[in-house]
Parts: structure tokens; sequence; C-alpha cells
């Protein structure tokens, strides 16, 4: 307890200090041109019911061996959580998120989870991973690491640098704007430019580009624009999700990136969201959170919150609002 209220308190007095530099995300402004051929940030999912969602898109052989011992390259120079990179014994390089010290709000088991439900309902996803800890040889020998979230350097993707929220080919599509309203049932709330990448993905001869989300794990907790807690069930169910329903939906977000979905989601685009979700079945859900090594009573208590919001996704009607008489009422 002790511990979370430091980091609150460093983080609040961090946060003061720096908000006028944080920069605030723009509205996001209609494509002036279509995407480059072979460009896509979705596919619709012809075989959800039949996806893997413990594994995930790429299956079990670009999986981390829990059992392997993994070379140590360098520590993560970048983002404010520890981290390393490391290297199996098949050569193949990974980057290792890692919990602060004492484990609390751990990003890496959101991520993965929310990784897999992305991937499934049809949204590119890089391989991810968990692993609770491994490992590791490094110049002091080899012993026990702490784990975290492993997201294997995929030799058929190329990282070729970030994409913009505001100023993208999708944006005002219908799979750009489900983007945002899964997001938001997640309560994710560091939508930084940044955390988006470009990938190239080669397959045999052919090639194209995969616009994705890739740092998810700032979510299933509160949007409070100072130290919002993540991975944190208590708060995730207190918190709302619809607040009112108008020509847009205003959609139940107190975090930095409020401006990308305010008065720009409409009621068809929560609908549509929400039906993609509605498809995925139970064993489905669980297996996502299994993924992330979620002990089952507290996985079900986020999957019991976001089967609620879907709910309440599907039932969504767009209304007009109400005229104001002549006293404002």
């Amino acid at each position: 307890m002790q511990g979370r209220a430091c980091v609150v308190a460093a983080a609040v007095v961090a946060a003061l200090n720096l908000v006028s530099c944080v920069p605030r995300p723009k509205p996001p402004v209609l494509p002036s041109a279509p995407p480059v051929a072979g460009a896509t940030i979705w596919r619709e999912p012809t075989d959800m019911s039949t996806r893997d969602l413990y594994y995930g898109a790429w299956g079990p052989r670009r999986a981390p061996d829990p059992n392997a011992v993994y070379t140590f390259v360098e520590r993560k120079h970048s983002g404010v959580n520890p981290g390393m990179t490391v290297v199996d014994p098949e050569g193949r390089e990974w980057s290792v998120k890692q919990p602060f010290p004492g484990g609390s709000e751990d990003e890496g088991p959101v991520e993965v989870a929310l990784s897999r439900v992305l991937s499934a309902i049809g949204y590119h996803q890089p391989p991810v991973h968990y692993l609770s800890t491994f490992t590791l040889k490094d110049d002091w020998g080899t012993h026990t690491e702490v784990g975290g979230r492993f997201r294997l350097k995929e030799e058929s993707l190329k990282e070729l640098g970030p994409w913009r929220w505001e100023d993208n080919p999708f944006v005002g599509s219908r799979p750009y704007q489900g983007l945002l309203v899964i997001l938001m049932m997640f309560n994710s709330t560091d939508l930084k430019d940044s955390n988006n990448s470009i990938y190239e993905r080669r397959d045999g001869g052919r090639a194209e580009q995969w616009y994705v989300v890739r740092d998810i794990g700032s979510g299933l907790g509160d949007t409070n624009r100072f130290a919002p807690h993540k991975n944190h069930p208590d708060a995730f169910e207190r918190h709302p999700f619809i607040l009112g329903v108008g020509r847009h939906v205003d959609l139940a977000h107190d975090g930095w990136y409020g401006p990308l979905v305010r008065d720009r989601i409409s009621p068809d685009d929560v609908v549509w969201a929400s039906r993609l979700l509605a498809r995925l079945s139970d064993r489905q859900w669980q297996d996502a959170f299994r993924a992330g090594s979620y002990q089952p009573e507290v996985a079900n208590r986020f999957i019991r919150k976001l089967r609620e919001k879907v709910r309440q996704g599907q039932e969504v009607t767009a209304r007009e609002p109400r005229r104001a008489d002549s006293r404002g009422r």
C-alpha cells in the first residue's frame, strides 16, 4: 500500500510539473488520400469461432519457451516500465517488459489479454506472450529473473515507424472508429502515437502494411488523468462505459486522450464494435486472460465487466439531443 502511494505521489508531482508540456491530441481529420495498396488496420475475421486466444494468431511456435535460458542483450531504454532485450537458444530476439518492483498493476498481463482479443476480432498484432519468471544468463551468471510481457522480433515483420491517431488513412472508417471503442471498453489510457507501429508484413513474395496498436498495457483500470490505475479489477468494475447517447456516444474517458473520441463516436460505431466482441465465446475470453497469466477469479471479474459493456454497447441507439427551451432547460 505504501509503495503504491509513493508511486502515485511521484506520478502526480511529475504530471503537475509537466502538464503544460503534454501533447494534447487533436481531433482526427479525414484522410486526403486512400491507404497505399496492401495497407490495412483490420481484416474481417471469417473464422472467429475457431481462433485460439491462448497462443494467439501466431501459434505456439512463436511462443517463448518457459524452460529455456535467455541471454541478456541490453536494458530497455524507453518508456516508464523496466525491461530488457534477450535472445533465446534459437537465436530469436525478445523484448521483455517487466513490472515495477513490487509487481503492483503490472502492464504485461493487460497487454497480452487485449492483444489476444484484438487479434481474434481482426486487428493486426505482433506475437506477444507472458512469462511470470524466466531464466536469464548475464554478466552475473545464470539466475531466475522476474518475467513480464515477451514480444518476439518476428522475421516477417519489419517495423517502419509510428502512425498518428489524428492523421492516418483509416480515420473515420468503421474499423478505426471501432478500435477506439474497444480501447475505451478496456479503459486504455496511454494512446500516444509512439505506441502505434506500422509494420511491413512479408509472406513469401507478398508484402503488405499493417497499422498496429502495440504498447497497450495501460488499461483494465480507470481513466483518471493523473496516475490512473491499470490492471486493477476494483477500479475497472467501478468505472462506467457509456455516459449518454445523442448523435454521438459520450464515452467515459477522463484521460488526456479524450479528444480522440469526444463527439466523434457514433452509435453505429459502438454497436459494430460490440457485435464483434459478442462473437467471442466464453472459452475464448478465458483463454485470452489465461494467456496473460491471470488467476481465474481475477480474470472472471474483468470478463464479467467487459461482457456487461458489450451488452450495453449492443443496445445503443441514436437519439436526437433534447433542445433547450428559452430558459436553457
